[in-house]
């Protein structure tokens, strides 16, 4: 049995059975990606509210805050070849 994980209080959730296991907000099949991509888009919090009812405005703050948390990770290049 694959177990899940959750961040910012329950907001974001990985679970492999879910979207292929890509985060997305409270296990309900919206991808924090989508919801980056809309705003990169410049869709506003309502457009994407108005797109998806079952969402918060915290949902929305939280998919900004986790990209936030993995922007800060630190990353090295490898020369694999």
């Amino acid at each position: 049995m694959d177990a899940s994980v959750t961040f910012l209080n329950g907001r974001i959730v990985i679970d492999p059975a879910v979207c292929n296991g890509r985060p997305t907000l409270r296990g309900k099949r919206i991808t924090v990606q989508s919801v980056l991509e809309y705003l990169g888009a410049g869709d506003t919090e309502a457009d994407i509210l108005s797109e998806y009812p079952t969402l918060e405005a915290e949902d929305i703050r939280a998919c900004l805050m986790f990209a936030g948390q993995l922007m800060n990770q630190r990353y090295d290049l490898v020369k694999v070849a």
